[in-house]
Parts: C-alpha cells; sequence; structure tokens
C-alpha cells in the first residue's frame, strides 16, 4: 500500500522576482511523496497565482482523495496518471506533482534512472538560462555581474523593454532569451523584434496575450524571430493549435499535468514540426530534476529554479555554466533534504 504525504513550504527568491504578472519574493511550493517499503518518490508543485492555484487548495484536494490514492496499487506509471487524471479532474498542478512522484517511486523500484526508465538515451543537452526578472537597468546590471552565465531570459513587458536589453547587451556576450509573458500588444511586438534581433535574442516566448490568435498568426508571419507559446500551450490539447501562431512550445510540467503528458506533448510538437522547449516554475531542485531527466528530448531549457532561490530542498543536480548534470542514482537522482540554504 502506498503511503502518501505532503507539505507545504514558501521558499524565498534571492531577488525579488518580478514578470508582467506581478512581483514576489517568494515561491509557495507543495511537495508530495510517495512510499513503498523502504523506498519514497518525491514531485513538487509550485502556486502560481494568476493560474489560481494555491498550496492551501491542492492541501484540500490531498485530504480529500488520501485514502483513495494510497490504495492504489502501482503497476504502471502511466495507469497511475490516467487514475489521477479521472480522480482529480482539472488539478493539473497537483496530478504533476503525483505524476513525478510516481515515476521517482518506480524507477527506484526498478533501481535505474527516471531517463533511462523512459528510453531516453543520453547525449547532447541543451544549455538552461538565468532568468532576469524585471528590474531597473542597475539592478539587472548588477545580477548579471553576480551570476556570469552564457544565457540570460529576460522577463519584459514593460514600456523600456528595448533600453533595459541594450544597457545588457553592453555589458555581456551571452546568449538573450526574452519572455514578455503576454505583455505586449501587437504593435509593439512588431516594433521590438527587429530590434531584438539587433541585439542577438534568440527568441521570444508569448509575446501577446494566449487569446490573440489572428494577431499571432499574423505575427508569425512577419517575425524575424522564433516565437515560442507558453501561455498559449498549457496543456496537451492546446499543442496543435499553436502550430499556426508559433514555431515551438515550452512545456510546464506543473501547466500539463506531469512528465506522463510532457512526453505526448513533445512527440506530438515533433510531428507538427514545433521546437521544443521545458521551462521552469520556479521549482526546487524536486521539480526542476523532472525537468532535467528529459534533457536529451528537448532543444531548449529553462530549469533555473535552485538557481534563483535562497533556499533548496533536495539534492542531486548541478549546475556549472549552464550544463545540468544528474547524479546518476536511480529514478530522478535526488535527496530530499528539506530547507537549506542554496548559494
Amino acid at each position: 500500500m502506498l503511503q502518501l504525504s505532503y507539505r507545504s513550504y514558501n521558499l524565498p527568491f534571492e531577488y525579488p522576482f518580478t514578470t508582467a504578472h506581478g512581483t514576489k519574493t517568494h515561491q509557495p511550493t507543495l511537495v508530495v511523496s510517495l512510499g513503498l517499503a523502504n523506498l519514497r518518490g518525491f514531485g513538487e508543485a509550485p502556486a502560481i497565482s494568476y493560474y489560481n492555484v494555491t498550496v492551501e487548495d491542492m492541501i484540500k484536494v490531498l485530504d480529500e482523495k488520501k485514502g483513495m490514492i494510497e490504495r492504489y496499487a502501482l503497476t504502471d506509471p502511466l495507469r497511475f496518471w490516467h487514475f489521477l487524471h479521472h480522480l482529480i479532474p482539472g488539478q493539473h498542478f497537483l496530478i504533476a506533482a503525483l505524476d513525478i512522484a510516481g515515476w521517482d517511486l518506480w524507477a527506484q523500484m526498478r533501481r535505474t534512472p527516471l531517463y533511462k526508465l523512459l528510453g531516453i538515451e543520453w547525449g547532447s543537452t541543451p544549455s538552461t538560462d538565468y532568468t532576469l526578472g524585471m528590474d531597473n537597468i542597475d539592478s539587472l546590471l548588477a545580477k548579471v555581474a553576480a551570476h556570469p552565465w552564457p544565457i540570460y531570459k529576460i522577463k519584459c513587458g514593460g514600456a523600456e523593454d528595448l533600453q533595459k536589453l541594450e544597457a545588457l547587451r553592453q555589458h555581456t556576450t551571452a546568449h538573450f532569451r526574452v519572455d514578455a509573458n503576454e505583455g505586449w500588444t501587437f504593435d509593439q511586438a512588431k516594433q521590438l523584434l527587429p530590434e531584438l534581433k539587433r541585439l542577438g535574442v534568440t527568441f521570444v516566448e508569448q509575446p501577446l496575450p494566449r487569446d490573440a490568435h489572428d494577431e499571432m498568426r499574423e505575427l508569425k508571419a512577419i517575425s524575424p524571430l522564433p516565437l515560442i507559446a507558453d501561455e498559449s500551450c498549457r496543456t496537451e490539447d492546446e499543442v496543435k493549435k499553436c502550430a499556426d501562431e508559433f514555431h515551438g512550445i515550452n512545456i510546464k510540467l506543473t501547466k500539463c499535468g506531469g512528465i506522463t503528458p510532457a512526453m505526448r506533448m513533445i512527440k506530438e510538437a515533433r510531428n507538427l514540426g514545433l521546437s521544443v522547449m521545458m521551462g521552469s516554475m520556479n521549482e526546487s531542485t524536486i521539480g526542476s530534476a523532472a525537468i532535467a531527466n528529459l534533457l536529451p528530448l528537448l532543444d531548449e531549457v529553462d530549469a533555473d529554479g535552485p538557481l534563483l532561490l535562497k533556499e533548496d530542498l533536495a539534492e542531486g543536480l548541478k549546475y556549472e555554466d549552464g550544463k545540468i548534470t544528474l547524479s546518476g542514482h536511480p529514478g530522478l537522482g535526488i535527496r530530499f533534504t528539506g530547507p537549506r540554504e542554496t548559494k
């Protein structure tokens, strides 16, 4: 019989984290674990206010459904996801945490790293970026000086986006990615995109609101840079819709419901000719390790949660000059430590 436990944490950021959706100083997150005999698998679901997801609401659902989850016979993580999908429909963030924990536990039972269990051959992997939240120019430059990195993901959506990017470009030769988080109008995007290309930006995430379908199709037709769907691609049923509006998709494990649907999304995106990125929701090493096990399947990755947080909850990932290295241990390859300050 499974043993389900769960606990909330409120992890502080090194710097206040600001996007077009708002500012926060801490990342609330839910950690779940599934135990069987002496093994324990872990999963994580960070709470995101603009998706109306709170740790408190997820815990209420778990309190109600704990008995049914613990009575489930874990014989196949794919079936476990379908069980959760019907047990708690629409609870994508919570399903993701449980799905990740299920895969972690199952791979430990098989004494193999998760990526091997998934049939992924470890080879060339993309480098992760380091995210710069929206801030004034002096603060952005100070962050770059404190955290030299080969790729920066720069949050935009304000009146001074171009000036800030110009200033950053004068101080680093690193690759730039821009994430507008739905923060631009069509006219702003049309004006900014050629300038961003000039500054060496490699692609832009979600320039327009997710419901601006006609404008996104027009913008894709004229854009000098690849456009990547984020808020427009929350779940797997939205992948096909993105093909006409974007050049690629950014998959978030929490938004889509975990590793199980993410694997299907990757396959569908490839069939549609879309590039594939996987992104962070400021997860600790627990959630970031789930992303890291899928690295060879991705074109780009944003898995910098442990770099942005002052406290971490596990160990097992190594970050060096953009590259992420797994521990090689079974499952996610992590060891839960509880809150500890990280650098």
